[in-house]
């Protein structure tokens, strides 16, 4: 199974779009510094996650949250809606 994530930093108000197998090594390396695009943000904590039955289907909705249009866009209001309550 894959998943695609979104995870905050506890620092700014930044916010990155992911996909993997195995979500808590993923943050953990995240938070390790070992990606380049979230080492200056870290630590980073999950905001949301979707589950997908393979690479592909995870890909392709990761790829389409981070062309930023209105599906994005509606998301993030239900992230902020959630994180709020």
């Amino acid at each position: 199974m894959y998943f695609v994530y979104i995870i905050k930093s506890k620092i700014r108000k930044a916010l990155y779009i992911g996909y993997t197998n195995n979500p808590s090594k993923r943050l953990k390396e995240h938070n390790a510094g070992l990606s380049l695009s979230t080492k200056v943000y870290k630590p980073w904590y999950f905001v949301y996650l979707e589950g997908y039955a393979n690479k592909e289907e995870a890909k392709d909705r990761e790829k389409k949250l981070k062309q930023f249009g209105k599906v994005y866009s509606q998301l993030k209001r239900r992230i902020r809606r959630s994180l709020l309550s």
